[in-house]
């Protein structure tokens, strides 16, 4: 129980960490609320996004800031599986 626990509130930290940098990357990147846009937009994807943000490059260059948003979305799945394969046992 305490370990189903501690994965729920993981998958929710994380769900909350992708949303907040989801957030920032549309702010940065669209200039939103008077924010100035540059490159660095997406910065605080990248951690979220690792191992699958570093094989974009296989991918056409206009592709690569949708799929960098993306690429956390594929961690988030895989907690979600286990998770939810833990409370299964």
């Amino acid at each position: 129980m305490r370990m189903h626990r501690a994965c729920r509130y993981t998958l929710i930290g994380f769900a909350v960490l992708y949303a907040l940098a989801v957030g920032l990357f549309i702010i940065g990147t669209f200039g939103l609320f008077g924010s100035p846009s540059g490159p660095l937009a997406g910065v605080f994807l990248v951690p979220l996004g690792l191992p699958w943000n570093r094989m974009l490059g296989v991918f056409p260059e206009p592709l690569w800031p949708t799929l960098a948003a993306l690429a956390p979305a594929v961690n988030l799945i895989i907690l979600m599986l286990i998770c939810g394969w833990g409370a299964r046992r």
